[in-house]
């Protein structure tokens, strides 16, 4: 099982409470990005490329936990940059396990194994270790020798001392269906709590733009490297819900959700998610009111979202959709390990 049955029961409950109180609008996952700085320069990135005035910074404690009360979301996801270079990580993994938030503390690796001291195993926290292939594809990815193996050990050490760990891969253009199967198979082997996969997003501030995927790419992609799961001959534990998945392959067509994964940094709450370069607002309610939303996701005619099937705006759709009397039971059967 992926995702926790604590986290999938209060999500259900959040999901339930928000339809019965009539919004359309709410947050899932906040992305809580405490400051930008990073130990890596990974092509597929961009938030090293803010200026140094920028990447000095980072929020205090009390930022994020005043960004957290105001979001309200039930699951907190930490990107950066490395959150694990920010001084006060601790701090605010405890503020937030405390308020009983989810908590996906996304990590290169590197700094992972010695910084397991900081911090205690909770239902509520995962380690969310960034893995986008087997050990010569992750270094060319990460433009560096020997981060896979750092990450590997880090893994083994996490789990060995109870932490929940989950892995997160970005999957490029080019990139070879078997050799993503027999990854997949390996992360097995480490007995991970659960995979995220996304395909991977060409956007303004990212250095490498020429190798992310078009929309009818990533479906055959995915429906290639998914065919042995979805045929029931490998059991790969995904922490998505499965119509997700479904949305990769092409067998469901869904828009994007861009309220659903908000994203707050040292620069406020981005306009209008985290792939766009469009500014910034002070409070998540000016995010909400003065948003026109009609203008973002595959169907708004938006030529910047044309492509995009990233799992910060679509699998907030699935989670609606999982809520869906239709779809209950195989959501449920998901969550239990039960069929794909």
């Amino acid at each position: 099982m992926a995702i926790h049955w604590l986290q999938a029961l209060e999500v259900g409950k959040y999901l339930v409470s928000q339809r019965l109180q009539g919004r359309k609008q709410f947050p899932l996952v906040l992305m809580l990005e405490p400051l930008f700085r990073c130990n890596l320069a990974c092509s597929g990135c961009g938030k090293i490329q803010h200026p140094p005035e920028i990447l000095k910074q980072h929020l205090s404690p009390e930022e994020c936990f005043a960004a957290v009360e105001e979001c309200g979301a039930p699951v907190v996801s930490i990107p950066g940059g490395e959150p694990l270079m920010h001084p006060q990580i601790d701090r605010i993994v405890q503020g937030l396990v405390e308020r009983k938030k989810f908590v996906y503390l996304c990590t290169n690796g590197l700094l992972l194994e010695k910084s397991l001291d900081k911090f205690q195993p909770s239902p509520y926290l995962s380690f969310s270790v960034h893995l986008d292939g087997l050990r010569e594809l992750h270094d060319r990815c990460v433009d560096r020798n020997g981060v896979f193996d750092i990450a590997v050990k880090a893994i083994r050490a996490a789990k060995a001392r109870g932490f929940r760990v989950t892995t997160n891969t970005t999957v490029f253009e080019g990139a070879d269906p078997q050799e993503m199967q027999k990854f997949f198979d390996y992360l097995a082997t480490l007995g991970i709590d659960g995979m995220m996969i996304s395909p991977g997003y060409s956007y303004e501030w990212a250095p490498d733009r020429e190798h992310f995927l078009k929309r009818e790419q990533t479906r055959a992609l995915f429906r290639e490297i998914l065919a042995p799961y979805k045929a029931g001959q490998k059991r790969w534990n995904f922490n998505h819900s499965p119509l997700f998945l479904d949305f990769l392959t092409g067998q469901k067509e869904y828009d994007c959700t861009p309220w659903g994964s908000p994203s707050y940094s040292v620069l406020g709450w981005q306009k209008p998610c985290y792939l766009l370069n469009e500014g910034h607002y002070k409070t998540f309610k000016e995010l909400l009111d003065h948003t026109d939303w009609t203008q973002y996701g595959q169907r708004s005619g938006n030529p910047k979202c044309a492509d995009c099937m990233v799992h910060c705006g679509y699998e907030p759709t699935a989670a609606m959709d999982s809520m869906e009397p239709v779809n209950i039971g195989r959501s449920l059967g998901a969550l239990f390990g039960v069929g794909s």
